[in-house]
């Protein structure tokens, strides 16, 4: 993660002085490989490996504050392109990039549990093992398809208000809402979803996320109700990011678990990553917004059909 803090600095300030656009993709290649590094999918495999049965509360206070961030530096960064150029305000979000670095370095510290000489020896043939284990992959094929979902629905709230008559104040301030929903549902998910067993709590997210997603599809006045189903839908997205992050140790423990969480991060990671286009592309190739959202609850949903009981599931 240190590495990512140092390889972000710099990706940060070659888009600031990208003189062409090859090199400014190529800088947000960069920048990609970076947040690949220090995001949550490392801190994820990071907490569960320190913190052991009390990784649902580390996780939720990582995940409350990281989401206070497009909070804090969206209205930041408005604010320096208001005094700056668009440049400019890359060199300054550099500098304060620059403060991870010995966060970092100094800050995660806690020892690693040691591997024993046959762990390692196995460690290559384990990670294939577990890649091919069909109930694995059903979970990595349920999250990336409920990750699509979710994350579709985030980023394409605004066209779809705005396409039936809201004006794009009040879609961001509805979006806004589900930012807060999304803080709210991180906070209920320790102290009341961890009484039911993984299989459940996941499918139950993903239902919600299905008909919060249908709800949408459905109702676009008037902005209070609006409001409260997009607070449902942010819920039910906080939600998902904490059954993403204890889908694996909360089925196999500690076994391969970096193994594991690489292979489903990555996923989810990548669908999330052409959520944006792809959202979309379905309402151009459906005539709308409304029937695109109407797919993405059906996918949803199906994305909970696919998520299979696990033997540590039969507590719930």
């Amino acid at each position: 993660m240190t590495a990512g803090s140092v390889l972000g600095v710099l990706a940060v300030l070659a888009i600031a002085a990208a003189p062409s656009l090859q090199l400014f993709l190529l800088a947000w290649l960069l920048a990609g490989m970076a947040m690949s590094a220090t995001l949550y999918a490392p801190a994820f495999t990071a907490i569960a490996g320190w913190a052991g049965h009390r990784r649902v509360r580390a996780l939720t206070a990582v995940t409350l504050v990281a989401g206070l961030a497009s909070t804090v530096f969206a209205p930041l960064t408005a604010l320096l392109l208001q005094q700056l150029s668009w440049r400019h305000t890359y060199l300054v979000l550099a500098l304060i990039l620059v403060v991870t670095i010995p966060l970092h370095w100094w800050g995660l510290t806690p020892a690693w549990t040691p591997l024993t000489h046959t762990h390692k020896n196995a460690s290559a043939g384990e990670r294939a093992r577990v890649a091919r284990q069909p109930e694995f992959v059903l979970l990595v094929a349920a999250l990336t398809l409920g990750g699509f979902c979710v994350y579709a629905v985030a980023v394409n709230l605004v066209p779809l208000l705005t396409e039936h008559g809201i004006s794009t104040t009040e879609a961001a301030l509805a979006l806004g809402i589900g930012g807060a929903g999304q803080v709210a549902g991180r906070l209920v998910y320790g102290p009341v979803l961890t009484r039911f067993s993984a299989r459940i709590r996941t499918v139950a997210t993903l239902t919600a996320g299905s008909l919060t997603t249908l709800a949408l599809a459905v109702v676009h006045q008037p902005l209070a109700l609006v409001g409260a189903l997009s607070f449902a839908a942010g819920a039910a997205r906080g939600i998902f990011t904490l059954i993403e992050a204890t889908a694996v140790s909360d089925r196999w423990g500690a076994q391969s678990l970096g193994a594991r969480n690489g292979i489903l991060f990555g996923a989810v990671m990548a669908a999330s990553a052409f959520a944006p286009w792809l959202g979309t592309l379905l309402a151009t190739a459906l005539g709308g917004y409304a029937p695109a959202f109407a797919v993405l609850a059906l996918g949803c949903l199906l994305a909970g059909v696919l998520v299979r009981p696990h033997h540590a599931d039969a507590r719930g």
